[in-house]
């Protein structure tokens, strides 16, 4: 079960999850070419190891367990994914 970034998300885009992700699964970073044009952050879903780090730094709280995404955002975990291409 892997995390997913939600719609509180959009137009935030605080990267302290990126920073307290021990694997790097989340993009895109700051530095990144492409920061600009999306926005939200978004996690991979193949490479989350579930450890739940990046939740408690969320300032807009919108990341949630995939049991746990709230039904108004379920559309999120296909959008986490697809920015993967998965």
């Amino acid at each position: 079960m892997a995390y997913v970034i939600a719609e509180p998300c959009i137009g935030t885009k605080d990267t302290a999850c990126i920073d307290a992700c021990p694997v790097d699964c989340i993009h895109p970073k700051k530095d990144a070419p492409n920061f600009a044009e999306h926005d939200m952050i978004y996690i991979d879903p193949v490479e989350c190891i579930d450890c739940g780090a990046c939740v408690p730094v969320c300032p807009v709280s919108a990341i949630f367990a995939l049991d746990d995404l709230p039904e108004k955002w379920a559309s999120f975990a296909q959008k986490n994914a697809e920015y993967f291409g998965r």
